[in-house]
């Protein structure tokens, strides 16, 4: 049931810190006494949550706990089984879900610009105007081509489509007459997020919206949404992308809803705090239960009223001491076979799919217990080079030489197929009945799925039924299971929760063979890799000692340096860009191009203000203003082009 009014609530809060107080304020949406369930499966029952005008807010929970079934209900997408959710009047909401849908017919231009408000349809007119070839010699059309360039000034459109040319370029959204059923899962993923962005509404719900994105697109629309004046709900795993944007975090765990309101690291206190007060508070009930069950032991005769509270009492203490508490899941170290003199060793690698080369003489010698890490746009080769150290795929040139006692285990980020009718342990059993673990140890199946927060009653559940952040675990824990001395993680944090995460960082810290992670989660990165193989383009591949956060920091310097080059405040692509001081990386055919580029950019800026003053002056004959209008056109995306190719130099 859903309700739509305006009102000012005074919510009661139950801070983890113990403090209760009142805020007042207006609410975006409010859910209240919400519970949804899919048969015996009950995701959540009877929790509200509400959202206020400005407020970020991080939803966190773990997988298969109704994360995206709460998101589609807010959105008015789904409906609880009980409970309602109001909002205030007129408000535009926007919702990315974490598989989008668009019809497969429309171009992705259509599908950008499908949002229905004035800003859009204006454009679209105009756009299709000075398309229409067939009546450039009309002269009715000059007068109309004026009228839709005094509305798209009106609605300041031309600022509007500056904006989407900015979410397009950052997400590299490129072909806008490509149809939708071209594109792939990651492209639709990018898609529906620019669309979500270039509406500009009051209210975001956006649930995983870093999958598919590369840390450079992660980091723009980190920065975007941290500017934005909006209000926020978002799912989101990637922690660093998380303490940047929200101000609040909202938990659900075991049903319960809990409110933190700080970043991150307050969460993890809290947290901590609370769990500390909840273990304190178990203890206590296993001690009382302890003396109920001697009471019970004696039969007591259920005559007297007050027998039966006591019995009654006893149940409910005992469901209370069974409670599982968190907390630490132990440590686990695998038998892994040891690791030899020689390990890995790529020699002048070299691979290409047609005239493009992905990698070019890349040579490397990997050492014992190395920590790698690989970062850099999507599409530059990053899983060519991963399938060509595991011999998944033959190198063009060069050589692969690996170590006589190198056992790869290799986590794909496609994911494996797993038969949906097969059990959870089933898929665990058919690898191994025991985990060999260091030291002559070992572990039923069973205890390594309650490691990796399987609990007991999902090893029986059809695959089937698992979330997808449920089944990437699963598979996860397939190839660990084979205790590989040689460890390859392509994007395994897509889809985990927070929890299996921290579980995930503490096992691969103990984990005593080599690893290399491809990841765009920069917190995970921090945390476990030593280097860096850093793709900057297609083929060039730079070995950055380091993690994550180190690079980056070097590289915002190399960027604040050319920043300070300019001479005014302006965007790169509205000024004549500053000559680089330094240009010993440069060949001279580089230079050449790089003063030509100045040239171009400050003739550019000229023409493209020659040409808007002549569109306003109304003095022009159709076909003439025809021209102009498509010529402006190409002055911009000209500039575009230039100033990112002059960046990309001057960085250097």
């Amino acid at each position: 049931m859903v309700h739509g009014f305006g009102f000012m609530v005074s919510t009661k809060i139950n801070h983890p810190s113990g403090f209760t107080f009142y805020l007042c304020s207006v609410n975006f949406i409010q859910a209240l006494n919400i519970s949804k369930a899919y048969g015996e499966k009950v995701l959540f029952e009877n929790i509200s949550i509400s959202i206020a005008q400005g407020q970020k807010v991080a939803l966190i929970a773990r997988n298969g706990t109704g994360k995206t079934t709460l998101m589609n209900i807010l959105a008015g997408l789904d409906e609880p089984d009980s409970g309602y959710c109001t909002y205030r009047s007129d408000l535009r909401i926007s919702y990315l879900p974490q598989n989008p849908e668009f019809d497969p017919q429309l171009t992705v231009s259509e599908a950008l610009l499908s949002a229905d408000n004035e800003q859009t349809r204006a454009i679209r007119a105009y756009e299709e105007f000075i398309g229409d070839k067939s009546m450039a010699d009309d002269p009715e059309r000059a007068a109309e081509l004026q009228k839709l360039i005094e509305q798209m000034d009106a609605l300041q459109a031309w600022d509007y489509e500056h904006r989407v040319s900015q979410v397009l370029t950052s997400l590299k959204i490129g072909d806008l007459k490509a149809t939708v059923s071209s594109l792939s899962g990651g492209q639709l993923k990018r898609l529906a997020l620019a669309r979500v962005l270039i509406e500009e509404p009051e209210f975001v719900l956006l649930d995983e919206p870093t999958n598919h994105l590369d840390i450079a697109m992660i980091e723009w629309l980190e920065s975007f949404l941290s500017r934005q004046k909006i209000t926020l709900l978002m799912v989101t795993h990637d922690r660093y992308f998380l303490d940047s944007v929200c101000n609040e975090i909202v938990e659900m765990e075991n049903g319960v809803v809990y409110t933190y309101r700080g970043n991150y690291a307050y969460y993890l206190e809290k947290k901590q705090l609370r769990k500390m007060a909840e273990a304190a508070q178990n203890e206590k009930a296993l001690n009382l239960l302890s003396k109920e069950t001697e009471w019970m032991r004696r039969s007591p005769p259920a005559r007297t009223t007050k027998s039966k509270a006591r019995i009654a009492s006893y149940h409910d203490l005992k469901e209370k001491a069974s409670r599982k508490q968190e907390g630490s899941a132990g440590e686990i170290r695998m038998d892994m076979t040891r690791l030899g003199s020689k390990i890995l060793e790529l020699q002048n690698v070299r691979k290409s799919y047609d005239s493009l080369r992905v990698v070019d003489d890349f040579s490397y010698v990997f050492k014992r217990g190395e920590r790698v890490g690989i970062v850099g746009p999507n599409g530059t080769g990053k899983s060519t080079l991963l399938n060509i150290v595991t011999r998944q795929l033959r190198p063009d040139a060069g050589k692969v030489i690996t170590g006589e006692t190198i056992q790869f285990g290799y986590f794909r980020q496609e994911g494996i197929k797993v038969e949906d009718h097969k059990k959870v342990i089933e898929v665990i059993t058919d690898h191994a009945e025991r985990i060999q673990l260091e030291k002559g140890h070992s572990m039923s199946a069973a205890q390594f799925l309650r490691y990796f927060n399987f609990p007991n009653h999902m090893h029986h559940d059809r695959v089937e039924k698992l979330s997808g952040g449920e089944k990437r675990r699963l598979y996860l824990l397939t190839v660990l299971i084979k205790n590989p001395n040689f460890l390859i993680l392509d994007e395994p944090t897509n889809d985990l929760d927070i929890d299996t995460l921290n579980l995930l960082e503490d096992f691969l810290l103990r984990y005593p063979g080599c690893l290399i992670i491809v990841s765009h989660d920069r917190y995970f990165l921090d945390r476990l890799v030593e280097h860096l193989f850093v793709f900057r383009n297609v083929g060039d591949i730079k070995d950055y000692p380091g993690n994550y956060t180190e690079y980056r920091i070097q590289r915002n310097q190399a960027a604040a340096r050319v920043k300070s080059q300019n001479k005014t405040e302006k965007s790169v692509a509205s000024v004549k860009p500053s000559r680089p001081k330094d240009k010993k990386k440069l060949t001279y055919k580089e230079e050449k191009e790089l003063a030509r580029l100045e040239a171009d950019i400050e003739a550019l800026e000229s023409e493209k203000a020659e040409l808007l003053k002549k569109m306003n002056s109304g003095t022009l004959e159709s076909q003439d203003l025809l021209d102009i209008s498509e010529r402006y056109s190409t002055c911009e995306n000209l500039l575009e082009t230039k100033s990112d190719r002059w960046l990309e130099l001057s960085d250097r």
